[in-house]
């Protein structure tokens, strides 16, 4: 029943793949439900299924001293962190205290006072920060993608330039406190990351797709083993990848309590300014970073012309970088601007 209520609509295909069962077992589990007096509505044909009513609610829910505790913690903790929906969860906040008794209720007061989490304000636990609030356009996102990921997008990286784009959702993210949405753009045949906060009028999209959700996911992943840096990570370097990181790199963790991880990423060594950022961004990693692939070894022979750039990193850093990837990144660099770098 909460799988169908949290939807507005729902195919039998869908509750088969949901519950793993066969498709007699899916129209009689409905056929009960609807007799049970859901509000549910049959809409037949090619792309019908079924409707669910609007402005329904679930029968009461009850819960334990403990369950209670988590649901408010966590919402303690995502306080200050521009999370979707703000407006309900302080809405669903204001109902649990409700239904707290006052022994309850004074607990979940002390729980907010004692326990700071990353975006809390220690000196004030209840305030809310200004950059709480999300992009206007994600709870549109969201609703909109859950239903379909083929969209028609309206990106605006400068005031009054909009784009009207036509590309297909991978992912809605958080990165480094700003809300990205990584898709395929059908246009042009590329992915790309997009802040949300330049994004609006989202909507569904009625052109035809010009390839298959198979087809794009398929393209990334082959995309991610075609990657030429591929870093491992240690506890130390991970908790730093986790302040900062650039947008879309995902990283998978290898060892038991996070203890260790890796990630890759296909970097374009015809791009300076790329370059230097990740030389930067890999050196403020730590010492335990380990490069399982790095680009072609073979531009090293360009060292000669970047030697006091090699020194300048050392210096600062005040220990031999292996194989010194910043020196490797500033050979690419130079060799790409000269046009005499060869793969």
């Amino acid at each position: 029943m909460r799988f169908i209520n949290n939807r507005a609509h729902f195919t039998i295909a869908e509750i088969q793949r949901e519950f793993k069962i066969s498709r007699a077992t899916a129209i009689r589990d409905i056929n009960e439900i609807q007799a049970m007096g859901f509000p549910l509505t049959t809409e037949l044909g090619r792309g019908g299924g079924y409707n669910v009513l609007q402005n329904q609610y679930l029968s009461a829910v009850r819960f334990t001293p403990e369950e209670l505790k988590a649901i408010f913690i966590s919402f303690i903790a995502s306080k200050n962190s521009q999370s979707p929906y703000l407006q309900n969860r302080r809405s669903i906040t204001e109902k649990l205290i409700g239904i707290a008794s006052q022994t309850q209720h004074d607990e979940l007061i002390e729980l907010n006072n004692i326990l700071l989490f990353e975006n809390t304000n220690p000196a004030n636990p209840n305030l809310l920060e200004l950059d709480d609030a999300a992009p206007a356009e994600l709870n549109q996102l969201i609703s909109l993608a859950v239903r379909d990921k083929h969209l028609r997008l309206t990106y605006e990286p400068s005031p009054g330039w909009p784009q009207l784009m036509d590309v297909f959702l991978i992912h809605i993210f958080n990165s480094n406190a700003r809300w990205l949405v990584e898709v395929y753009d059908l246009d042009t045949d590329e992915f790309r990351y997009l802040p949300v906060e330049m994004l609006r009028d989202s909507a569904i999209s009625e052109k035809e797709m010009k390839r298959s959700e198979q087809e794009i996911l398929s393209k990334k992943r082959l995309g991610a083993r075609e990657s030429n840096l591929v870093v491992k990570l240690d506890a130390t370097g991970i908790q730093r990848f986790k302040r900062m990181h650039p947008p879309g790199i995902i990283l998978s963790f290898t060892g038991m309590f996070q203890s260790s991880g890796i990630f890759n990423v296909q970097l374009d060594v015809t791009d300076v300014e790329t370059l230097a950022y990740y030389a930067d961004w890999l050196l403020f990693l730590g010492k335990g970073v380990e490069f399982e692939r790095i680009p072609d070894e073979s531009a090293l022979d360009y060292g000669r012309a970047v030697k006091g750039k090699c020194r300048h990193f050392n210096k600062i850093y005040a220990r031999p970088i292996n194989i010194s990837l910043a020196c490797s990144f500033l050979i690419f660099a130079d060799s790409s601007v000269k046009g005499d770098y060869r793969s």
